[in-house]
């Protein structure tokens, strides 16, 4: 190292150097973190008030694997068991009976 690239490097510099910039602090701060921790909120309410509901209608229904209340899906086509009430017209290619 010479005389002159001593003196240079032991001068302090008046500028900054990038590593020694400013630290600013990484993340949510504030009211920005209370409205995300809102909307959060709000989306699980909605989330397990939609599956409430969800299941609600299907008891109401009686929903199950077979079908809905006294229809009963088969092979053959849909059964229904007891009475029921038609509001529209009813278009099918067979009725039968019970046995």
């Amino acid at each position: 190292m010479t005389q002159e690239q001593y003196i240079l490097a032991s001068q302090p510099n008046p500028l900054q150097r990038p590593g020694c910039a400013t630290v600013y602090p990484v993340g949510i701060y504030g009211w920005r973190k209370r409205c995300l921790y809102f909307f959060i909120l709000l989306l699980l309410v909605t989330m397990i008030v939609n599956l409430a509901l969800t299941i609600w209608i299907l008891k109401v229904m009686n929903f199950t694997v077979d079908g809905m209340g006294n229809l009963r899906v088969t092979k053959e086509g849909i059964r229904l068991e007891g009475v029921s009430e038609f509001l529209l017209p009813l278009y099918v290619k067979e009725i039968k009976s019970r046995r």
